[in-house]
């Protein structure tokens, strides 16, 4: 089942087609039952070939973005120069205690003030990413006045003279859940890339801490040192 349905799968992508019909026009056409049919979807949708989105149906996957944890691009920037269209969307902004957690990551104390931002990211208008980001807000007092739906990056640039000199990554698998999952029109429980990465400016102080959880599926981690 699984290779007549890849067959199908690029018979659509040399006609342009992105859409899977609904599971019931694909089982008749490809003379199957709707369990095995949906047997072969689920493990497409693990390779990442194909993707769920809530009560919209399957699509075939675009390629991939490909993201180097090495190296001191942001994301409008990773996407612009691989032809992607990147676009942002801001859920909220705050200022709030620290977690334990996140405090541990960034060098604060537990409860110290710190700055919440959360958005989604989007790729050629699909969300592929749910982040959150936690600045020390020692260092960015006032930026929640800015218009947190662009580059963070270029905010620490331009108005705070912050300079993003190097990070570290931390990556594992996680599934995605309530908020995220529904943000990123994905279904509970869908297979996502965490990513947790502490960011130092041009000095090597600790700036801030991403929470990233990408679609398993829109993302190839390429770990390649900078020249």
């Amino acid at each position: 089942m699984r290779g007549r349905l890849l067959r199908y799968i690029d018979t659509m992508k040399a006609s342009g087609e992105v859409r899977l019909p609904s599971e019931r026009q694909l089982a008749d056409s490809l003379h199957t039952t709707r369990i095995t049919l949906r047997e072969a979807l689920t493990r497409l949708e693990a390779e990442g070939i194909i993707y769920r989105e809530t009560r919209r149906g399957w699509f075939i996957s675009p390629e991939r973005i490909v993201y180097n944890p090495l190296s001191r691009s942001y994301f409008d920037e990773m996407a612009r120069s691989q032809g992607r269209g990147p676009r942002t969307e801001l859920i909220e902004g705050a200022l709030q205690p620290a977690p334990a957690s996140v405090a541990t990551l960034i060098g604060l104390d537990a409860g110290a003030p710190l700055i919440l931002i959360r958005r989604v990211r989007f790729l050629d208008s699909r969300p592929v990413l749910y982040v959150e980001h936690y600045l020390r807000n020692d260092i960015f007092n006032g930026i929640l006045d800015e218009d947190l739906t662009q580059s963070l990056t270029e905010i620490y640039m331009s108005r705070y003279d912050v300079h993003l000199g190097g990070s570290q990554s931390y990556i594992s698998s996680r599934t995605l859940t309530g908020d995220m999952a529904e943000r990123l029109h994905a279904s509970e429980g869908s297979p996502a890339l965490h990513i947790a990465r502490i960011n130092y400016d041009q000095s090597g102080r600790t700036i801030d801490c991403d929470l990233e959880f990408w679609r398993h599926d829109a993302l190839l981690v390429h770990v390649k040192p900078p020249k």
